[in-house]
């Protein structure tokens, strides 16, 4: 029906209790890697069935890599989900803002479709996804800061977009062992700026994201547009 933007204060699990106090399906969206300088964003939706919480399901940058481990089996086990990628070739296509919106709602007609019941509202964090023009144009969206302190749902989508994600750097560190992708999962930490400057960027790296920080050398961006 419509994407609204919700900036009243609440409570925890306002909209799922809500939800579940009519046995009705809430979706909850997230993602992760908006801020990292290499591969990909990890968008999750996961859908919680009624009443199902855990202590766990919170903000999972707030997480030791045993809880998100822990979280994400609770959560696989307790939800539907979906994820979906957008590679930095397209992040740099679209920027950064409009490949992760049009990634989650990939996502989200992805899990729509295998989900037996479909949710009464979606929510997701901070970001105005819509539905317009899909079969599922009837659901609210309801976006807001903050959303995987304030949402089970969006918690849960957080931790598996988290854990799946962090397995990808993981392999990518394989291929690309000089970045040590596996220690900083592509984010802009010190060794890994410092690893850039020493050996350039990579094919999994945001040409967008280096360029404006100005670490990539002429040779790198002929490279790049080579490639496309």
């Amino acid at each position: 029906m419509a994407t609204i933007k919700f900036n009243e204060r609440f409570n925890k699990d306002h909209f799922e209790k809500i939800a579940w106090a009519q046995e009705l399906l809430v979706c909850g969206i997230d993602e992760v890697g908006r801020g990292c300088l290499a591969g990909p964003v990890v968008t999750a939706a996961a859908i919680l069935k009624p009443h199902k919480k855990s202590a766990l399901l919170k903000d999972s940058k707030l997480l030791n890599e045993e809880e998100l481990q822990k979280g994400y089996r609770w959560a696989i086990k307790n939800c539907w989900y979906a994820w979906a990628i957008v590679s930095n070739r397209d992040i740099d296509r679209h920027n950064i803002y409009h490949a992760t919106l049009r990634t989650m709602k990939r996502n989200l007609i992805q899990l729509l479709a295998i989900c037996p019941l479909k949710p009464s509202q979606i929510l997701v964090d901070a970001m105005p996804v819509s539905l317009a023009n899909t079969a599922y144009q009837d659901i609210d969206v309801v976006h807001f800061p903050f959303g995987e302190r304030k949402s089970s749902s969006i918690a849960a989508a957080s931790i598996i977009a988290k854990i799946t994600r962090d397995e990808i750097m993981r392999r990518m560190h394989k291929s690309f062992p000089c970045y040590n992708f596996a220690k900083h999962k592509g984010y802009a930490t010190s060794i890994h700026r410092d690893a850039v400057k020493q050996h350039g960027a990579s094919l999994i790296h945001r040409q967008s994201f280096l360029g404006q920080k100005g670490w990539l050398v002429d040779q790198q961006l002929d490279l790049f547009r080579d490639l496309e």
